[in-house]
């Protein structure tokens, strides 16, 4: 990798698994090259897949096989923008079906633990409203939400509406 700036992300064993089920997850991602280790490590032997490099949608990541000393947390998480509800439910519904598990406000992990955000755009721009109560109301819906409905988030942008079960 080239880049200057690189996310480490440890792994208990399994980076090679999490960096290809990335790369068919999220477009403009892909494994770059796998690294196996010069010699013995705590983790692991020698030629056992040590790094893993690869990109998400993008971004540089280094996959370290560092044991299971480790844990993801969600002090950490990679923050996806959608554009539409089915792009919102093929990557939700990808990182949940493959081992995640559900969060709140459109978090969820993987099964590495690593969190991620899948976030419609439509909810970071009703949530950043310049009007104070149709924020406060598009907030309030995304409270009620695992994933995302970007037409529950809709329907809080038009004043004295709001999605089943929230006050407008």
């Amino acid at each position: 990798m080239n880049s200057k700036n690189t996310l480490c992300l440890w792994y208990d064993g399994t980076a090679l698994e999490a960096a290809h089920f990335y790369a068919d997850t999220f477009p403009d991602s892909a494994v770059i090259a796998v690294h196996h280790a010069p010699g013995d490590y705590p983790a692991g032997k020698q030629g056992d897949v040590l790094t893993v490099e690869f990109t998400v949608i993008g971004i540089p990541c280094l996959g370290l096989n560092g044991g299971p000393s480790i844990k993801h947390n969600e002090a950490f998480s990679f923050q996806i923008a959608t554009d539409d509800q089915a792009e919102t439910d093929r990557l939700w519904n990808s990182i949940v079906e493959n081992g995640g598990q559900e969060s709140v406000c459109g978090w969820c992990k993987d099964k590495w633990g690593l969190s991620w955000q899948i976030t419609p755009r439509v909810l970071t721009e009703a949530i950043t409203h310049p009007d104070p109560a149709t924020a406060k109301r598009a907030f309030d819906a995304m409270m009620e939400m695992t994933k995302i409905d970007i037409a529950a988030i809709e329907a809080t942008l038009t004043p004295g509406s709001a999605p089943p079960g929230i006050a407008p």
